[in-house]
């Protein structure tokens, strides 16, 4: 009996606790709110680069760019939709690998990211970029310059600095018509930047008059150009062009050298880095590249960027403005709304109109940057000097 007994008053307390327990709560949606110890609305920046292997120097740049702009914003205490916020920065590796690219997208959708600010490469972004659509996320690019990342139809793609439609043109007609390059050699390294940066390359150099005398191909990992290059000394070629990032291009111009080839080296602007001047050594002197935007010195805050950013971090790479600016647009758009999801927010990013470090951001109907201007430099005495710039705003 008393076994009977202690069963009914087990039964009983099952019961009452299954009475009291709680629906199961729903999945939040994207960029759903989420509070801090002190009370304030989290708003999470996802960033991701490769933050590890050969290009970690430019991941970490970004990072440095994305965590400046973050800082600033919680320095100045800003409310959305009347309730304090503070920005908090998540950042992955994608070490520069589309398959980790978006097995770190998937993360950042189940970590419910208010936007996206990345990936660094085009070969990473371009993938990821649908896991973001189909989560309803915003993704703003810094520095993936493929052209097709905004030609996919998403919403909420966007991207601060020129593409590869323009930069190529420029870069094309500037072999032609300013270095007087007859014939051309082209390599690039198949990444979706590199590819995408030499195909619109060779379109605009075909042109403008030139002739392409080869063109061949390596991949974002190799070191030794050797056979490349020899092949390519036998066609005299007045310009090579490198369509890749500087890990690549440094030891090539130093082989080229090595080889004595006499044509000169032109890039776009993965090599125009001071770790490509530093890996180059004597081989950079004379190397031409490109850069998306003016002259940093020349853009609308681009000497206080440089020193704020340079007091914390060291000398800037390559996109960390870009990066710096990408953050900036989506929190003002994000005041303009009056809120942090994405889908509310959203219909205020296409309005932008923000006077950047960069430029005065606008998008188009694509989500690309309206009037983009390319930037053509020489290195001189170890220094990337200036030569022109083309449809600077």
């Amino acid at each position: 009996m008393k076994n009977l007994f202690t069963l009914s008053i087990l039964a009983a307390a099952v019961t009452m606790s299954a009475c009291s327990k709680k629906p199961e709560e729903t999945t939040p949606a994207a960029g759903a709110a989420t509070a801090s110890a002190s009370g304030a609305t989290i708003i999470k920046i996802g960033h991701a680069a490769p933050l590890t292997g050969p290009q970690a120097h430019l991941g970490k740049d970004n990072e440095n760019g994305v965590r400046l702009a973050v800082d600033e914003l919680n320095a100045k205490g800003l409310t959305i939709g009347g309730q304090k916020v503070q920005f908090e920065l998540h950042s992955e590796d994608d070490q520069a690998d589309p398959r980790i690219a978006t097995t770190v997208a998937q993360k950042f959708v189940d970590d419910k990211v208010n936007v996206m600010i990345g990936h660094l490469n085009s070969g990473t972004t371009i993938p990821a970029s649908r896991i973001y659509n189909d989560a309803g996320i915003v993704e703003v690019s810094p520095s993936a310059t493929n052209p097709k990342y905004t030609q996919q139809g998403y919403k909420g793609a966007f991207r601060v600095m020129a593409n590869d439609v323009q930069q190529g043109k420029v870069l094309g007609e500037f072999a032609v018509k300013e270095m007087a390059a007859k014939n051309i050699a082209i390599i690039d390294d198949r990444s979706a930047y590199g590819q995408g940066l030499a195909d619109e390359f060779e379109k605009a150099a075909k042109a403008a008059g030139g002739t392409i005398v080869v063109h061949e191909f390596t991949n974002d990992k190799a070191s030794d150009f050797t056979a490349i290059l020899t092949k390519i000394k036998g066609k005299s070629p007045d310009v090579i062009f490198y369509g890749g990032m500087d890990g690549q291009g440094a030891p090539m111009a130093k082989q080229m050298q090595t080889l004595g080839l006499k044509a000169q080296f032109l890039g776009g602007d993965g090599i125009h880095t001071t770790e490509f001047m530093k890996l180059a050594g004597a081989a950079a002197e004379g190397v031409t590249a490109s850069l998306p935007g003016v002259p940093l010195e020349k853009m609308p805050k681009g000497p206080d960027f440089k020193q704020k950013f340079e007091s914390k971090y060291g000398a800037i790479q390559l996109y960390a403005p870009y990066c710096y600016d990408a953050v900036m647009v989506v929190a003002e758009a994000m005041q303009r709304a009056n809120s942090a999801e994405p889908a509310k927010y959203l219909p205020e990013m296409v309005k932008t109109n923000y006077e950047g470090v960069t430029a005065n951001i606008k998008f188009d109907d694509k989500g690309d940057l309206q009037g983009g201007a390319i930037t053509v430099y020489r290195v001189v005495k170890g220094n990337w000097e200036v030569l022109k710039t083309v449809g600077a705003q």
